[in-house]
């Protein structure tokens, strides 16, 4: 049994160790007091992609509990809705989903049009919904949080922090316990469709139960999520990773490292997420746009060997070297074969959906188409400095380049 654990554990701190350079913040956090247990640029500020849909619904749960809204109530799809970018159910304008399905669609399937259908529900508006949510915020203490859209969708002031995060995870777990099923979900029924969850960590972590993902191309690869194990519950939130598989990875290897060493953590530590000071480098927006690998961002792992192909085509000639044809037509080969990959996760869910329990059609009969390095405390107490290796930017940042706004012509999908 010991073996199988140093086994374990070596294969926690190579995981991480083996990270890329440069990637975003993270943090480990115990929710029932706070106590930080690892952190990594904590306060750097970022895009929180469908994260921000912890907010929206927190704010569907607060609504639910003052009375404003009932989980059997019936909330309808508008233009503004319909009009959002996929991820999305695709229902049509007038279709409509129970509040209850509708917070499973959110969290599940990261519904973006979904997101909206709760807001104006919750708010009357996006626009009012959007105020709720950074006043929420700031009750909270999410200081360096700023919302501007309820889903999450692309928009360059939208910004948050780990530290931030970490306290809406809290906050979301202490107020409502009695909606902690709909976060351990690994999948939903619409109709005749099976919808599941983007968190890795729920089908191969032991004790996951939670929370939420995240993907757009600047802010790449981020997840909130929760494990629970002998009645102890622990919470990760990991920002900025190139993949998927890189994502559910750094999260179960802080959470393991969490279980792992917790006792001696807490002991000697006193750092909590509302305690430990704002580091004075604590850094702005950032994107991580040229370092994920992702077909929506043009840096699909395909695309990038065409792209180092066509650089070694135009080196060739500008050196007066003859080219071979068939360089050229795996190019557009390539490029063809990109093109045509579309994330089976990103089709509207609802055009093949049919009728379900909790939606229905329009009036008209239409049908919806390396392991974290243990902290080590100082004499009083206090939480050490955590830095990591960072890696220079072509433009001379460290590692991600100041962020601009969205580039419009791109896709805009996220998880």
């Amino acid at each position: 049994m010991r073996v199988r654990s140093l086994a374990a554990a070596s294969m926690i701190l190579g995981a991480l160790s083996c990270r890329p350079a440069g990637a975003g913040p993270a943090l480990l956090f115990d929710p029932s007091d706070g106590k930080v247990l690892y952190a990594e640029d904590p306060d750097n500020q970022w895009h929180p992609a469908s994260l921000t849909k912890i907010m929206t619904a927190y704010l569907a749960f607060e609504a639910i509990k003052e009375g404003k809204l009932k989980l059997d109530q019936k909330i309808a799809c508008s233009q503004n809705a319909f009009q959002q970018a996929p991820s999305k159910l695709g229902l049509p304008i007038g279709g409509e989903l129970t509040v209850e399905l509708a917070l499973k669609a959110l969290i599940i399937k990261s519904a973006n049009d979904v997101a909206v259908m709760l807001a104006e529900a919750v708010a009357g508006s996006d626009t009012a919904f959007v105020g709720q949510m950074n006043a929420t915020a700031r009750r909270l203490g999410m200081t360096r949080t700023t919302f501007v859209n309820p889903n999450g969708l692309p928009a360059h002031e939208q910004v948050t922090t780990a530290r931030d995060l970490a306290r809406l995870a809290q906050a979301v777990v202490k107020d409502f316990p009695e909606h902690a099923g709909y976060w351990a979900m690994a999948d939903m029924r619409l109709g005749k469709l099976r919808l599941g969850t983007h968190n890795g960590l729920l089908k191969s972590f032991q004790g996951a139960d939670g929370m939420k993902t995240g993907f757009i191309c600047d802010s790449g690869f981020n997840v909130v999520a929760s494990a629970t194990r002998d009645g102890h519950k622990l919470m990760a939130v990991v920002l900025g990773e190139p993949t998927g598989a890189d994502r559910t990875v750094r999260a179960a290897s802080l959470l393991e490292h969490g279980f792992q060493h917790y006792g001696w953590k807490t002991l000697f530590s006193t750092a909590s997420i509302d305690n430990i000071p704002i580091a004075p480098d604590a850094k702005g927006l950032t994107t991580m746009r040229q370092s994920v690998v992702s077909w929506e961002c043009g840096t699909g792992r395909r695309s990038r060997s065409a792209a180092a192909r066509q650089g070694r085509t135009k080196a060739a000639k500008a050196k007066g070297k003859p080219i071979l044809a068939a360089t050229n037509d795996a190019d557009a080969a390539t490029a063809t074969k990109a093109a045509a990959a579309k994330p089976a996760e990103d089709r509207p869910a609802a055009a093949a959906a049919g009728k379900d329990a909790g939606a229905s059609a329009t009036p008209s009969g239409k049908k919806a188409k390396g392991a974290p390095k243990p902290i080590q405390a100082s004499a009083g107490g206090e939480l050490p400095s955590l830095t990591k290796p960072k890696q220079k930017s072509p433009t001379g940042g460290d590692g991600a380049a100041a962020v601009a706004p969205p580039d419009q012509s791109k896709s805009q999908q996220t998880e």
